[in-house]
């Protein structure tokens, strides 16, 4: 996706300083050809089985982004009434999409049932009590999963983790027979399927199979009662090569983990739930360097990318990638890539060994697709850049930077 042609950083076909010319910064720029392989390298391992490739949208929600993944087949995992008007405007099935999230409201739940939509993933008695008024309400039943927890540490960060007891999502493995025969005795409930997701960025596919031996003792254990299971959704969490030494591993090797698991179920579909694995690596984020400075024994490089622009390096300390746009052959030294914005967490990299930068240089931030512009605000007043496809030598504009006057559109003057 990016390469130097005669020292010029270019995406697919397209030279990055061509994109910072036209368009200014900061400014993500995304591969629709990586796009394509991101989600054909899931559809193809997952070929042989029934499935179903979610996108989870919560990655990177831009319209066109989503269209292109609608058009190869795929479905969507939502988390709010705004992502599935979404996915339904993308033109994504609502037999396709799967609805996750621990605070669905009852205006959500009421829209989605009108949907049509393939399954809830419930996440709480309480919500399943709503979801059951609510069908009865609209004499329909409602389709769903529970979303259990089986307590899997997957060793990732602590705030994306998401299948250890103590967390917020799903409910504990030990109560979910129970809760399962429950729900299959309320008039308004039709019980398809299972549901467990253990957390994001994981690099060792090893926890999913941890995951899915207990699924399957639970999907056995509800077949023997009586409840029939359609779908078995394993949720996400591929990682992706975010520093030079990550070694994530790929649909295939999740397959061949899980599958040996599962693929006694010959008439069950698999529902996979990929978003940061689909649109993370497609991304980069470009800024331009403003000014240098020295504060005790600390070099700070200042750019006009800020936390408003990317916030994982402030919420997470992660890591992203940084190059510059036309290569460079100076001495390196150590330094703290900052933005503008007045808050000490404001930083892309501390204590990162890079070339030595000139004030009015470029650099790219890569892998910034997934969590880049989907998290972003107008913190400080600034307003947000432009979006761009880059498929071959084709540029398209996928969403128009912000001006000042944006920034007060909606307030009452």
């Amino acid at each position: 996706m990016l390469k130097y042609i005669k020292n010029n950083l270019f995406i697919e076909n397209v030279a990055v300083s061509k994109l910072v010319k036209k368009f200014g910064t900061p400014l993500y720029a995304y591969s629709q050809k990586e796009l394509e392989s991101n989600f054909n390298s899931y559809k193809e391992a997952f070929k042989s089985v029934g499935s179903i490739i979610c996108y989870a949208m919560k990655a990177n929600s831009n319209h066109n982004i989503l269209k292109h993944l609608a058009k190869l087949g795929a479905g969507a995992d939502i988390v709010s009434g705004g992502e599935l008007y979404r996915a339904l405007k993308a033109g994504i099935k609502p037999q396709k999409i799967v609805y996750s999230g621990v605070g669905k409201t009852s205006k959500e739940i009421e829209f989605a049932l009108r949907s049509n939509i393939l399954m809830f993933n419930v996440e709480s008695l309480e919500e399943l009590d709503k979801i059951n008024a609510i069908a009865g309400k609209l004499k329909t039943k409602a389709r769903i999963s529970f979303r259990v927890n089986p307590n899997v540490d997957v060793h990732t960060h602590k705030y994306i983790t998401t299948g250890k007891e103590g967390n917020k999502f799903g409910i504990k493995y030990e109560d979910a027979f129970d809760i399962y025969i429950k729900a299959s005795k309320m008039k308004n409930i039709e019980v398809v399927g299972v549901d467990s997701h253990i957390g994001s960025q994981i690099l060792d596919v090893a926890p999913f199979k941890v995951a899915a031996e207990k699924m399957s003792k639970l999907i056995d254990k509800l077949e023997t009662n009586g409840i029939n299971i359609k779908y078995i959704d394993i949720g996400g969490g591929l990682g992706i090569k975010y520093k030079p030494a990550d070694k994530p591993q790929t649909p295939a090797d999740l397959r061949k983990m899980i599958m040996p698991v599962y693929s006694k179920y010959k008439n069950k579909t698999i529902i996979v739930e990929p978003g940061r694995a689909i649109v993370g690596d497609t991304g980069i984020l470009i800024g331009e360097v403003l000014y240098r400075k020295t504060s005790g024994t600390k070099n700070f490089v200042v750019t006009n990318v800020a936390m408003n622009d990317l916030i994982r390096p402030a919420l997470y300390e992660s890591y992203h990638n940084i190059i510059p746009v036309k290569k460079s052959f100076k001495k390196q030294q150590i330094v703290d890539v900052v933005g503008p914005i007045c808050e000490s967490g404001d930083f892309i990299a501390k204590d990162r060994k890079l070339p030595v930068f000139e004030q009015g240089d470029f650099v790219a931030v890569e892998c910034a697709g997934a969590y880049g512009r989907a998290m972003s605000s107008q913190y400080n007043s600034r307003p947000r850049g432009a979006e761009v496809l880059v498929n071959g030598s084709k540029v398209k504009v996928i969403r128009k930077a912000e001006t000042i006057e944006d920034l007060m559109s909606k307030e009452i003057k």
